[in-house]
């Protein structure tokens, strides 16, 4: 099932069973769970290549996430499969279960991917795998069947090593925090004041318009066809290209504190 699969309610918004992974695209799985009360729900990703071996798996969350992440993680594939970890900053409810997840891999092969100044951080989880700097890597991962990963260094959003991640096959960005949300819509597929379901995270968490308003400027610029950010909504069509400019114009941080 894929996210245009996913049949209408009665209110016009889409039934979904958040008690199962949901697929956004063939390959590209959502494995997060929404928590009642809850609102700022998490969303790890799960890509599955199918051309090649590689299972990537974006933020996969934090402890009390695991044991809901890893069994929609093992309907979908043995958990040995995973052949690479995306941490797009170090957040706790974005890798605080980076430890456990190891263990349950036990992929001697298994890498973890992130900006240098994240892997500094989360070092300190007592990982044993390897850390890859993507800067070593020229920001680019090439999987098995020649698909390509860039990622994306969106520096200060809101951590000094954010990053986000293009998968140029499907014109898919993980986009980490930004282009998140908070809100009481339990609709992973939109959002019913969007765009300004956005506004209350990013002028909280975002340091600056100063700081969001290029990577805004520099993410316009490439072929996105869907957002999957790691709270909130999934932004698919039209919606990505409203996200971006919404953003661009926002004040955020430091820009609404009183002088």
């Amino acid at each position: 099932m894929t996210s245009d699969d996913i049949e209408e309610g009665s209110n016009n918004t889409r039934a979904i069973n958040y008690d199962e992974s949901l697929a956004i695209t063939r390959e590209i799985h959502w494995v997060g769970f929404l928590e009642e009360g809850s609102r700022l729900r998490c969303n790890p990703y799960l890509l599955i290549d199918g051309k090649g071996d590689d299972v990537i798996l974006f933020d996969p969350g934090s402890i009390p996430d695991f044991p809901k992440v890893m069994r929609k993680v093992i309907d979908l594939v043995p958990p040995q499969k995973i052949t690479g970890i995306v941490v797009s900053h170090q957040d706790p409810d974005v890798c605080g279960n980076l430890a456990v997840i190891e263990d349950i891999v036990e992929n001697p092969n298994l890498k973890i991917y992130a900006h240098l100044n994240t892997i500094r951080l989360i070092a300190h989880l007592g990982l044993v795998g390897q850390l890859q700097d993507i800067a070593k890597i020229d920001n680019r991962l090439t999987l098995s069947s020649g698909r390509i990963l860039d990622f994306i260094p969106l520096l200060y959003l809101h951590s000094p090593g954010a990053i986000a991640t293009l998968d140029r096959q499907t014109k898919s960005l993980f986009s980490g925090d930004v282009f998140g949300a908070i809100g009481t819509d339990n609709d992973l597929f939109s959002a019913d004041d969007f765009p300004h379901s956005m506004d209350s995270f990013h002028q909280a968490y975002m340091p600056s318009n100063k700081v969001l308003r290029p990577a805004m400027d520099m993410l316009s610029g490439l072929q996105i066809d869907r957002i999957l950010p790691q709270h909130g909504a999934v932004l698919e069509g039209d919606d990505v290209a409203i996200a971006i400019e919404h953003l661009r114009r926002l004040p955020c941080g430091v820009d609404l504190m009183e002088v």
